[in-house]
């Protein structure tokens, strides 16, 4: 009787697994509090974080942060724009070659991206919801891979 319900909560546990695991690799972009979007589009998103655009839709500056070279950041520009990582750098490059824009702030931890964003109301950047606190407000959130 035992060994049926340790198997039980067995098949239980690994049915539930990739339910978990998959809520943890939710990634949100977030912006400061005191920032007075509520939302973004994914246009908003991708015109902000590819350089089209420095400005939220209500015309405040908008100042992107960007991740170190990790999976989340490998997600997020998969996802949002359907580029691999040397895309994306190989993007900047043209831009910045012609004068044309400047990339994203580079911070090398989502701790660091949250210390700005806690010091400036027009950052923006972007992490897995694990990630975000109470200081911070969700305003787009990357459908599951």
């Amino acid at each position: 009787m035992m060994k049926h319900v340790r198997i039980r909560i067995l098949v239980l546990a690994l049915l539930l697994l990739p339910l978990l695991a998959g809520a943890a690799d939710s990634i949100v972009v977030v912006v400061n509090q005191a920032n007075g979007i509520e939302s973004l589009s994914r246009t908003d998103v991708v015109n902000i974080f590819m350089g089209r655009f420095r400005e939220f839709p209500s015309g405040i500056a908008a100042q992107p942060i960007d991740m170190p070279a990790s999976a989340t950041r490998t997600q997020f520009y998969r996802t949002l724009v359907k580029k691999e990582p040397a895309e994306i750098n190989a993007y900047w490059a043209r831009l910045v070659f012609a004068g044309r824009t400047a990339p994203p702030i580079q911070v090398d931890s989502p701790g660091d991206a949250l210390r700005i964003l806690r010091t400036n109301p027009s950052g923006i950047a972007y992490m897995e919801r694990s990630q975000v606190t109470n200081r911070e407000k969700i305003v787009f959130e990357l459908p599951a891979p």
